[in-house]
């Protein structure tokens, strides 16, 4: 009777090393997943509380345009005629005209409620993140604007630029189950 010699054929051999990179891949692809769904357990988001509408969001985000946008707790508004959030300081007359508002961008949209109450509404593709409007509603009026990160367009970076050049150190590294931090819903920490 004769031995069977464990050799392995050319054939064998370049298909066990095809077979083992391909699991190598598998399990470099998986660690990243991993390590990637690690990293979104917490994202960036500024604090509205410790915000000083220095207007940096708007210049300092890796985007062309600023993933923080400005938003309005409706809950806390005046609804006011003059809203210092809406109209430049001591503006011509109080109306939509673009001379008379704060806003850069038109941002801010105003609609008569009734007399005196006025509705104002964030257009968020048009908001750059300036903080203008925020700095006027914080300095005269209630606080009901402030500004947030907004997660649909943050990439999320491992150092967030906006973060690294805030004065106040108002961004902070939040759950992403909870990603913002609403103004009057949340106490100041």
């Amino acid at each position: 009777m004769k031995e069977k010699k464990d050799t392995i054929t050319r054939r064998d051999f370049i298909g066990g090393t095809i077979r083992g990179l391909c699991l190598l891949g598998l399990g470099g692809i998986g660690g990243l997943l991993v390590n990637r769904a690690r990293a979104n357990d917490l994202v960036w988001q500024l604090d509205p509380y410790k915000c000083v509408q220095c207007g940096r969001c708007a210049d300092n985000c890796v985007l062309e345009i600023s993933a923080v946008k400005c938003v309005h707790n409706f809950a806390m508004c005046g609804y006011c005629r003059l809203c210092t959030g809406y109209f430049i300081p001591e503006p011509n007359a109080l109306n939509t005209a673009a001379e008379n508002q704060l806003c850069p961008l038109g941002a801010i949209k105003r609609t008569y409620v009734e007399d005196p109450y006025y509705e104002y509404a964030i257009d968020e593709p048009l908001c750059i993140g300036c903080g203008k409007c925020v700095k006027g509603c914080y300095s005269f009026g209630n606080g009901s604007l402030f500004l947030q990160v907004r997660h649909d367009r943050c990439l999320n970076c491992n150092e967030c630029a906006i973060a690294k050049n805030c004065p106040a150190n108002a961004f902070r590294r939040v759950s992403a189950n909870n990603p913002y931090i609403l103004k009057g819903t949340e106490q100041k920490s």
